[in-house]
Protein backbone atom coordinates (compact mmCIF):
# COMPACT_ATOMS: atom_id res chain seq x y z
CA UNK A 1 0.00 0.00 0.00
CA UNK A 2 1.27 3.39 -1.06
CA UNK A 3 1.91 5.88 1.74
CA UNK A 4 -0.07 9.05 0.80
CA UNK A 5 0.86 12.31 1.96
CA UNK A 6 -1.29 15.04 0.07
CA UNK A 7 -4.07 16.26 1.51
CA UNK A 8 -7.07 18.04 0.44
CA UNK A 9 -6.45 21.78 1.14
CA UNK A 10 -3.35 21.07 0.10
CA UNK A 11 -4.34 20.36 -3.27
CA UNK A 12 -6.88 23.37 -3.50
CA UNK A 13 -4.61 25.82 -2.10
CA UNK A 14 -1.02 24.38 -4.14
CA UNK A 15 0.28 27.04 -6.69
CA UNK A 16 3.09 27.49 -8.93
CA UNK A 17 6.59 29.10 -7.47
CA UNK A 18 7.12 32.13 -9.44
CA UNK A 19 9.04 31.66 -11.97
CA UNK A 20 8.36 28.21 -12.40
CA UNK A 21 7.08 26.34 -14.92
CA UNK A 22 5.96 24.01 -13.23
CA UNK A 23 5.49 22.12 -9.84
CA UNK A 24 5.41 18.51 -8.35
CA UNK A 25 3.80 17.64 -5.72
CA UNK A 26 3.99 14.14 -4.51
CA UNK A 27 1.32 11.77 -3.10
CA UNK A 28 2.87 8.39 -2.81
CA UNK A 29 3.06 5.45 -5.06
CA UNK A 30 4.32 7.05 -7.47
CA UNK A 31 0.80 9.67 -7.68
CA UNK A 32 1.98 12.93 -8.80
CA UNK A 33 -0.38 16.43 -8.63
CA UNK A 34 1.49 18.38 -11.37
CA UNK A 35 0.79 22.28 -10.87
CA UNK A 36 1.60 25.04 -14.01
CA UNK A 37 1.69 28.56 -14.04
CA UNK A 38 -1.87 28.96 -15.20
CA UNK A 39 -3.28 27.44 -12.66
CA UNK A 40 -4.31 23.77 -14.24
CA UNK A 41 -3.65 20.95 -12.33
CA UNK A 42 -3.02 17.63 -13.93
CA UNK A 43 -2.77 13.83 -11.90
CA UNK A 44 0.16 11.70 -13.45
CA UNK A 45 1.53 8.92 -12.16
CA UNK A 46 5.11 6.85 -12.47
CA UNK A 47 5.63 3.68 -12.90
CA UNK A 48 8.65 1.32 -14.18
CA UNK A 49 8.07 -2.12 -15.94
CA UNK A 50 10.54 -4.14 -17.28
CA UNK A 51 13.41 -1.70 -16.14
CA UNK A 52 11.81 1.14 -18.03
CA UNK A 53 10.42 4.10 -16.41
CA UNK A 54 6.71 5.47 -17.87
CA UNK A 55 4.20 8.37 -17.24
CA UNK A 56 0.18 7.97 -17.33
CA UNK A 57 -1.84 10.53 -17.10
CA UNK A 58 -4.78 10.15 -14.49
CA UNK A 59 -6.98 13.18 -14.83
CA UNK A 60 -7.52 16.47 -14.33
CA UNK A 61 -8.31 18.14 -10.65
CA UNK A 62 -10.56 19.20 -9.27
CA UNK A 63 -12.79 16.77 -12.03
CA UNK A 64 -11.16 13.55 -10.39
CA UNK A 65 -10.89 14.23 -6.85
CA UNK A 66 -7.36 13.20 -4.78
CA UNK A 67 -9.75 10.14 -3.64
CA UNK A 68 -10.68 9.16 -7.45
CA UNK A 69 -6.79 9.67 -7.97
CA UNK A 70 -5.88 7.28 -5.48
CA UNK A 71 -7.95 5.09 -6.72
CA UNK A 72 -6.61 5.24 -10.44
CA UNK A 73 -3.14 5.12 -9.03
CA UNK A 74 -3.94 1.04 -7.20
CA UNK A 75 -5.72 0.18 -10.32
CA UNK A 76 -2.58 0.88 -12.01
CA UNK A 77 -0.54 -0.98 -9.51
CA UNK A 78 -2.41 -4.44 -9.17
CA UNK A 79 -2.50 -3.97 -12.90
CA UNK A 80 1.43 -4.24 -12.84
CA UNK A 81 1.13 -7.23 -10.05
CA UNK A 82 -0.84 -8.99 -12.70
CA UNK A 83 1.71 -8.44 -15.37
CA UNK A 84 -0.08 -6.01 -17.48
CA UNK A 85 1.12 -3.00 -19.16
CA UNK A 86 -0.79 -0.31 -18.15
CA UNK A 87 -0.51 1.54 -21.58
CA UNK A 88 -1.48 -0.89 -23.50
CA UNK A 89 -4.81 -1.50 -21.53
CA UNK A 90 -5.74 2.22 -21.56
CA UNK A 91 -4.84 2.30 -25.37
CA UNK A 92 -7.41 -0.89 -25.87
CA UNK A 93 -10.25 0.85 -23.63
CA UNK A 94 -9.96 3.54 -25.43
CA UNK A 95 -10.35 2.02 -28.72
CA UNK A 96 -13.17 -0.03 -27.42
CA UNK A 97 -14.72 3.38 -25.90
CA UNK A 98 -14.42 5.01 -29.83
CA UNK A 99 -15.95 1.88 -31.48
CA UNK A 100 -18.43 1.95 -28.34
CA UNK A 101 -19.25 6.12 -29.52
CA UNK A 102 -19.30 5.38 -33.68
CA UNK A 103 -21.46 2.61 -33.33
CA UNK A 104 -23.87 4.72 -31.06
CA UNK A 105 -27.43 5.00 -32.66
CA UNK A 106 -26.74 9.02 -32.44
CA UNK A 107 -23.79 8.33 -34.55
CA UNK A 108 -25.74 5.92 -37.08
CA UNK A 109 -28.44 7.95 -36.77
CA UNK A 110 -26.23 10.96 -38.36
CA UNK A 111 -24.44 9.36 -40.29
CA UNK A 112 -27.96 8.24 -42.18
CA UNK A 113 -29.05 11.35 -41.89
CA UNK A 114 -26.19 13.26 -43.39
CA UNK A 115 -26.54 10.75 -46.03
CA UNK A 116 -30.15 11.12 -47.11
CA UNK A 117 -30.57 14.99 -46.05
CA UNK A 118 -29.21 16.42 -49.36
CA UNK A 119 -31.94 15.00 -50.69
CA UNK A 120 -34.75 16.94 -48.87
CA UNK A 121 -36.34 20.13 -48.73
CA UNK A 122 -35.20 22.64 -45.99
CA UNK A 123 -38.23 21.85 -43.96
CA UNK A 124 -38.40 18.41 -43.94
CA UNK A 125 -34.61 18.65 -43.22
CA UNK A 126 -35.27 20.53 -40.00
CA UNK A 127 -37.86 18.51 -39.07
CA UNK A 128 -35.81 15.23 -39.13
CA UNK A 129 -32.99 16.84 -37.12
CA UNK A 130 -35.35 18.48 -34.52
CA UNK A 131 -37.57 14.89 -34.03
CA UNK A 132 -33.73 13.42 -33.20
CA UNK A 133 -32.20 15.62 -31.43
CA UNK A 134 -35.08 16.70 -29.17
CA UNK A 135 -36.67 13.69 -28.31
CA UNK A 136 -34.38 10.33 -29.08
CA UNK A 137 -30.67 10.95 -28.92
CA UNK A 138 -30.98 12.22 -25.01
CA UNK A 139 -32.74 8.92 -24.08
CA UNK A 140 -30.86 6.38 -26.08
CA UNK A 141 -28.27 8.57 -28.63
CA UNK A 142 -25.18 7.29 -26.36
CA UNK A 143 -26.28 3.59 -26.09
CA UNK A 144 -24.78 1.27 -28.62
CA UNK A 145 -27.45 0.59 -31.75
CA UNK A 146 -26.87 -3.06 -31.48
CA UNK A 147 -27.62 -3.09 -27.40
CA UNK A 148 -30.69 -1.27 -27.52
CA UNK A 149 -33.90 -3.36 -26.73
CA UNK A 150 -37.22 -2.80 -27.75
CA UNK A 151 -38.86 -1.40 -24.32
CA UNK A 152 -36.10 1.31 -24.26
CA UNK A 153 -36.74 2.75 -27.37
CA UNK A 154 -40.90 2.36 -26.71
CA UNK A 155 -39.76 4.17 -23.36
CA UNK A 156 -38.70 7.24 -25.48
CA UNK A 157 -41.63 6.97 -27.91
CA UNK A 158 -44.03 6.94 -24.64
CA UNK A 159 -42.44 10.30 -23.33
CA UNK A 160 -43.67 11.64 -26.97
CA UNK A 161 -47.29 10.55 -26.34
CA UNK A 162 -47.31 11.94 -23.01
CA UNK A 163 -46.84 15.10 -24.24
CA UNK A 164 -50.32 14.47 -26.48
CA UNK A 165 -48.19 14.42 -29.44
CA UNK A 166 -49.31 11.11 -30.99
CA UNK A 167 -48.78 11.60 -34.48
CA UNK A 168 -44.82 13.20 -33.49
CA UNK A 169 -45.02 9.81 -31.99
CA UNK A 170 -45.36 7.62 -35.08
CA UNK A 171 -43.31 10.13 -37.31
CA UNK A 172 -40.07 9.85 -34.52
CA UNK A 173 -40.58 6.11 -34.47
CA UNK A 174 -40.78 6.16 -38.72
CA UNK A 175 -37.20 8.00 -38.35
CA UNK A 176 -36.36 5.62 -36.14
CA UNK A 177 -37.02 2.78 -38.24
CA UNK A 178 -35.00 4.17 -40.99
CA UNK A 179 -32.18 4.54 -38.65
CA UNK A 180 -32.26 1.21 -37.59
CA UNK A 181 -32.30 -0.29 -41.10
CA UNK A 182 -29.50 1.93 -42.18
CA UNK A 183 -27.70 -0.09 -39.15
CA UNK A 184 -28.42 -3.22 -40.46
CA UNK A 185 -27.29 -2.11 -44.16
CA UNK A 186 -23.73 -0.72 -42.55
CA UNK A 187 -23.33 -4.01 -40.30
CA UNK A 188 -23.96 -2.13 -37.23
CA UNK A 189 -27.15 -3.73 -36.13
CA UNK A 190 -29.22 -6.92 -36.87
CA UNK A 191 -32.83 -5.97 -36.28
CA UNK A 192 -35.37 -2.82 -36.79
CA UNK A 193 -36.75 -2.44 -33.50
CA UNK A 194 -39.39 0.05 -35.07
CA UNK A 195 -40.83 -3.06 -36.22
CA UNK A 196 -41.30 -4.63 -32.80
CA UNK A 197 -43.28 -1.44 -31.78
CA UNK A 198 -45.75 -1.97 -34.23
CA UNK A 199 -49.30 -2.04 -32.38
CA UNK A 200 -47.75 -0.62 -29.29
CA UNK A 201 -48.19 3.19 -29.86
CA UNK A 202 -51.65 5.34 -29.32
CA UNK A 203 -53.51 4.70 -32.40
CA UNK A 204 -53.61 7.99 -34.61
CA UNK A 205 -55.85 8.65 -37.60
CA UNK A 206 -53.90 10.75 -39.96
CA UNK A 207 -55.65 13.95 -40.55
CA UNK A 208 -55.78 15.19 -44.40
CA UNK A 209 -55.51 18.93 -45.37
CA UNK A 210 -58.87 20.52 -45.09
CA UNK A 211 -60.54 21.05 -48.88
CA UNK A 212 -63.69 22.31 -49.93
CA UNK A 213 -65.63 19.51 -51.87
CA UNK A 214 -65.91 20.55 -55.87
CA UNK A 215 -69.35 21.91 -55.54
CA UNK A 216 -68.45 24.25 -53.03
CA UNK A 217 -65.49 25.78 -55.22
CA UNK A 218 -67.32 28.48 -57.35
CA UNK A 219 -68.59 30.21 -53.63
CA UNK A 220 -65.03 30.06 -52.89
CA UNK A 221 -63.63 31.51 -55.58
CA UNK A 222 -66.13 34.37 -56.06
CA UNK A 223 -64.95 35.10 -52.29
CA UNK A 224 -61.44 35.27 -53.59
CA UNK A 225 -62.27 37.28 -55.90
CA UNK A 226 -63.69 39.98 -53.98
CA UNK A 227 -61.16 39.57 -51.12
CA UNK A 228 -59.96 42.86 -51.08
CA UNK A 229 -63.12 44.10 -49.89
CA UNK A 230 -61.33 42.63 -46.39
CA UNK A 231 -57.72 42.31 -47.22
CA UNK A 232 -55.25 43.27 -49.78
CA UNK A 233 -54.90 42.38 -53.14
CA UNK A 234 -51.48 40.72 -53.39
CA UNK A 235 -53.20 37.86 -51.08
CA UNK A 236 -55.68 38.08 -53.64
CA UNK A 237 -53.55 36.92 -56.30
CA UNK A 238 -51.47 34.70 -54.44
CA UNK A 239 -54.54 32.75 -53.35
CA UNK A 240 -56.14 33.14 -57.26
CA UNK A 241 -52.65 31.79 -57.96
CA UNK A 242 -52.64 29.06 -55.70
CA UNK A 243 -56.36 27.44 -57.34
CA UNK A 244 -54.89 27.99 -60.79
CA UNK A 245 -51.72 26.63 -60.55
CA UNK A 246 -52.13 23.73 -57.78
CA UNK A 247 -48.78 23.85 -56.70
CA UNK A 248 -47.54 23.45 -52.59
CA UNK A 249 -47.79 26.51 -50.85
CA UNK A 250 -44.57 27.39 -50.24
CA UNK A 251 -43.64 26.50 -53.71
CA UNK A 252 -45.68 29.29 -54.70
CA UNK A 253 -44.44 31.90 -51.62
CA UNK A 254 -41.26 31.02 -52.66
CA UNK A 255 -41.55 31.62 -55.86
CA UNK A 256 -39.09 34.32 -58.11
CA UNK A 257 -39.17 36.52 -60.77
CA UNK A 258 -36.41 34.58 -62.92
CA UNK A 259 -38.10 31.43 -62.26
CA UNK A 260 -41.24 32.62 -65.12
CA UNK A 261 -40.96 32.81 -68.78
CA UNK A 262 -44.04 35.31 -69.39
CA UNK A 263 -42.77 34.68 -73.18
CA UNK A 264 -42.91 31.07 -73.29
CA UNK A 265 -45.79 30.89 -70.41
CA UNK A 266 -44.14 28.88 -68.03
CA UNK A 267 -42.56 28.43 -64.81
CA UNK A 268 -39.95 26.21 -63.65
CA UNK A 269 -39.22 25.30 -60.02
CA UNK A 270 -35.84 24.58 -59.40
CA UNK A 271 -35.07 21.24 -57.82
CA UNK A 272 -33.96 22.40 -54.48
CA UNK A 273 -36.97 23.89 -54.31
CA UNK A 274 -39.80 20.93 -54.66
CA UNK A 275 -40.35 18.30 -52.03
CA UNK A 276 -39.12 15.43 -54.20
CA UNK A 277 -36.20 17.80 -55.14
CA UNK A 278 -36.76 17.62 -59.02
CA UNK A 279 -37.26 20.42 -61.29
CA UNK A 280 -40.76 21.22 -61.99
CA UNK A 281 -42.33 22.43 -65.12
CA UNK A 282 -45.46 24.63 -64.39
CA UNK A 283 -47.56 26.00 -67.86
CA UNK A 284 -48.83 29.08 -67.08
CA UNK A 285 -52.47 29.57 -68.35
CA UNK A 286 -53.27 33.16 -70.32
CA UNK A 287 -55.63 33.56 -67.24
CA UNK A 288 -52.26 32.64 -65.13
CA UNK A 289 -49.78 35.13 -67.34
CA UNK A 290 -52.98 37.76 -66.62
CA UNK A 291 -52.43 37.80 -63.00
CA UNK A 292 -48.56 37.61 -63.08
CA UNK A 293 -48.81 41.00 -65.09
CA UNK A 294 -50.95 42.36 -62.37
CA UNK A 295 -48.89 41.63 -59.77
CA UNK A 296 -45.51 42.60 -61.06
CA UNK A 297 -46.02 45.98 -60.16
CA UNK A 298 -46.67 45.20 -56.62
CA UNK A 299 -43.83 43.38 -55.58
CA UNK A 300 -41.57 46.16 -56.95
CA UNK A 301 -37.74 45.52 -57.22
CA UNK A 302 -38.19 41.86 -54.71
CA UNK A 303 -36.83 39.00 -56.56
CA UNK A 304 -39.95 37.69 -55.31
CA UNK A 305 -43.46 37.36 -56.41
CA UNK A 306 -44.94 37.99 -53.26
CA UNK A 307 -42.24 39.99 -50.94
CA UNK A 308 -42.92 40.35 -46.99
CA UNK A 309 -42.57 43.95 -45.68
CA UNK A 310 -38.98 43.29 -45.72
CA UNK A 311 -38.83 42.74 -49.46
CA UNK A 312 -35.46 40.78 -48.94
CA UNK A 313 -38.06 38.12 -47.47
CA UNK A 314 -41.29 36.19 -48.69
CA UNK A 315 -44.43 36.66 -46.96
CA UNK A 316 -45.59 34.33 -44.15
CA UNK A 317 -46.50 30.62 -45.05
CA UNK A 318 -49.91 31.62 -43.13
CA UNK A 319 -50.50 34.52 -45.13
CA UNK A 320 -53.24 32.40 -47.01
CA UNK A 321 -54.70 30.48 -44.93
CA UNK A 322 -55.35 33.03 -42.66
CA UNK A 323 -56.99 34.68 -45.62
CA UNK A 324 -58.76 31.70 -46.14
CA UNK A 325 -60.05 31.98 -42.08
CA UNK A 326 -61.16 35.96 -43.07
CA UNK A 327 -63.13 34.92 -45.81
CA UNK A 328 -65.06 31.81 -43.07
CA UNK A 329 -63.16 28.98 -44.31
CA UNK A 330 -61.90 27.44 -41.47
CA UNK A 331 -61.72 24.52 -41.21
CA UNK A 332 -62.81 23.84 -44.42
CA UNK A 333 -60.39 24.93 -46.85
CA UNK A 334 -56.17 25.16 -46.56
CA UNK A 335 -53.41 26.15 -49.43
CA UNK A 336 -53.02 22.38 -49.92
CA UNK A 337 -56.40 21.93 -50.85
CA UNK A 338 -56.51 23.33 -54.29
CA UNK A 339 -54.61 20.20 -54.95
CA UNK A 340 -56.95 18.15 -53.95
CA UNK A 341 -60.30 19.95 -55.45
CA UNK A 342 -57.76 19.98 -58.39
CA UNK A 343 -57.02 16.51 -58.49
CA UNK A 344 -60.64 15.45 -57.95
CA UNK A 345 -62.32 17.73 -60.69
CA UNK A 346 -59.42 16.81 -63.50
CA UNK A 347 -59.93 13.29 -62.83
CA UNK A 348 -63.66 13.28 -62.69
CA UNK A 349 -63.63 15.21 -66.35
CA UNK A 350 -62.34 12.24 -68.19
CA UNK A 351 -60.56 14.13 -70.70
CA UNK A 352 -57.01 13.81 -69.25
CA UNK A 353 -55.00 11.09 -68.36
CA UNK A 354 -54.48 10.16 -64.78
CA UNK A 355 -50.50 10.48 -65.66
CA UNK A 356 -50.90 13.48 -67.06
CA UNK A 357 -52.91 14.97 -64.04
CA UNK A 358 -50.03 13.55 -61.12
CA UNK A 359 -47.31 14.57 -63.29
CA UNK A 360 -48.66 17.93 -62.87
CA UNK A 361 -49.16 17.67 -59.14
CA UNK A 362 -45.28 16.41 -59.35
CA UNK A 363 -46.01 13.27 -57.91
CA UNK A 364 -43.08 12.36 -59.07
CA UNK A 365 -40.77 9.59 -59.46
CA UNK A 366 -38.25 9.48 -56.45
CA UNK A 367 -35.11 8.38 -59.01
CA UNK A 368 -32.86 11.55 -59.32
CA UNK A 369 -32.26 10.35 -62.66
CA UNK A 370 -36.12 9.56 -64.05
CA UNK A 371 -37.34 12.53 -62.49
CA UNK A 372 -34.78 14.96 -64.47
CA UNK A 373 -35.96 12.99 -67.48
CA UNK A 374 -39.15 13.32 -66.88
CA UNK A 375 -39.86 16.98 -65.65
CA UNK A 376 -41.23 17.77 -69.17
CA UNK A 377 -43.05 14.67 -69.38
CA UNK A 378 -46.36 15.09 -70.76
CA UNK A 379 -46.02 18.73 -71.10
CA UNK A 380 -48.12 19.36 -74.04
CA UNK A 381 -50.60 17.75 -72.52
CA UNK A 382 -50.05 19.43 -69.41
CA UNK A 383 -50.50 22.39 -71.43
CA UNK A 384 -53.72 21.99 -72.36
CA UNK A 385 -55.15 20.53 -69.95
CA UNK A 386 -54.04 23.81 -67.30
CA UNK A 387 -55.56 26.04 -70.27
CA UNK A 388 -58.59 23.62 -69.54
CA UNK A 389 -58.34 24.33 -65.44
CA UNK A 390 -58.02 28.14 -65.53
CA UNK A 391 -60.72 27.89 -68.50
CA UNK A 392 -63.18 25.93 -65.95
CA UNK A 393 -61.90 27.90 -62.60
CA UNK A 394 -62.38 31.07 -64.41
CA UNK A 395 -65.87 30.29 -65.54
CA UNK A 396 -67.18 29.44 -62.45
CA UNK A 397 -66.58 32.74 -60.82
CA UNK A 398 -68.07 34.67 -63.58
CA UNK A 399 -71.16 32.08 -63.46
CA UNK A 400 -71.18 32.55 -59.82
CA UNK A 401 -71.35 36.53 -60.37
CA UNK A 402 -74.01 36.19 -62.78
CA UNK A 403 -76.02 34.39 -59.93
CA UNK A 404 -75.13 36.52 -57.59
CA UNK A 405 -76.30 39.93 -59.67
CA UNK A 406 -79.38 38.08 -60.79
CA UNK A 407 -80.87 37.42 -57.33
CA UNK A 408 -79.92 40.98 -56.62
CA UNK A 409 -81.81 42.20 -59.04
CA UNK A 410 -84.80 39.92 -58.04
CA UNK A 411 -84.87 41.07 -54.56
Amino acid sequence: MATSTLTNTACANATCSKGASLRKLHDGGGLYLWIFPNGKKYWRLRYRQEGKEKLVALGVYPRVSLKDARGKRDAVHKQLEAGQDPAAVRKTEKRTQQAASANSFEAVAREWFGNQSHSWVASHTRDVQRRLEGNIFPAIGARPIDQIEAPELLASIRKIEDRGSYDLAHRVLQVCGQVFRYGIATGRCKRDLSADLRGALVPHVKKHQNAVRPEDLPDLMLAIANYEQTGDRLTRIALQLLAQTFVRTHELIGAEWQEIDLDAALWTIPAERMKMKTEHIVPLAGQTVALLAELKPLSGTSRYLFPGRNTAKTISNNTMLFALYRLGYKGRMSGHGFRAVASTILNESGKFSPDVIERQLAHCERDAVRGAYNRAEYLDERKKMMKWWADYVDGIVNESKVIVGNFGAIA
